[in-house]
């Protein structure tokens, strides 16, 4: 596809982003599955829950500006994804602990990634003046910021890096 435009670069943005969501579903859970700590654990399977519900809202804006959702592959996230499985599934760790800290490493890299891909479409939509969609991926951000701040709490207040030391 050719970008014309700044609506180009917003719709082929849109389709990245789903992808990158989809293919984040199983990985999160996997890592759920894997965590230790029963506070990260029940964050991860929010996660899931969250990541589903941006799924929805970016087919919903797909499918309102005609284009399938699934048109686009998200080489990042396939990057990301790789990246955990290696170092929070795979690696052999002598704790769990240790490994609860590499969970939620990769997941705020997810979360960081999700925070810089909302936040350029939401400036996007809102540069188009598509209002709707823009109110709609400041509720996707919201909640990756809200995802990441969370994992942050449960590594340094709820004690996973201290165990892991």
């Amino acid at each position: 596809m050719t970008m014309k435009n700044l609506k180009d670069v917003y719709l082929d943005q849109l389709q990245d982003m789903w992808s990158a969501n989809t293919q984040l579903l199983k990985m999160v859970a996997e890592m759920g599955k894997h965590a230790k700590n029963t506070e990260l654990s029940k964050a991860l399977i929010a996660g899931v829950s969250g990541i589903n519900e941006g799924i929805v809202k970016l087919e919903q804006l797909c499918n309102e500006h005609g284009i399938k959702p699934s048109d686009e592959h998200c080489k990042g996230m396939e990057g990301l994804v790789k990246e955990a499985r290696s170092h929070a599934i795979e690696t052999d760790f002598d704790d769990d602990d240790t490994r609860d800290a590499v969970i939620i490493t990769q997941y705020q890299r997810f979360a960081h990634y999700a925070i810089a891909g909302y936040g350029c479409l939401r400036a996007f939509a809102n540069r188009l003046e598509l209002d709707g969609d823009g109110a709609i991926l400041q509720g996707c951000l919201d909640a990756s910021y809200d995802g990441d701040k969370h994992m942050t709490h449960i590594a340094t207040q709820g004690g996973v890096n201290a165990a892991a030391v």
